[in-house]
């Protein structure tokens, strides 16, 4: 079954490390969905930004216990993926700022 690649990809994340990521070695990072495998992120990254991917690193990351006064609760695991372009390729998130 394929998915759709929108879904795949929920959102870039824009840190200071993915910045540098971003600027020195050509890597881009977005929070992807956590049943997504690599495959299907490589598919989505190249079919909505049109680029070509040289290779994806996959984290999953542990939800955060929080509490608010003596109640406590868990935010949601995710998974995070970072992924390497093709040399020459960038992908501009804030063209028309």
């Amino acid at each position: 079954m394929r998915k759709d690649a929108r879904k795949i990809i929920r959102r870039p994340l824009i840190t200071e490390r993915a910045a540098q990521l971003q600027e020195n070695r050509n890597k881009q990072v977005f929070e992807v969905r956590a049943d997504a495998n690599k495959i299907e992120i490589r598919r989505a990254v190249k079919e909505v930004f049109q680029v070509d991917v040289v290779k994806v690193n996959t984290i999953s990351v542990r939800g955060k216990l929080k509490r608010l006064g003596r109640f406590q609760g868990r935010r949601a695991n995710w998974k995070k993926a970072v992924v390497t372009l093709t040399e020459g390729q960038h992908i501009d998130f804030f063209e028309g700022v």
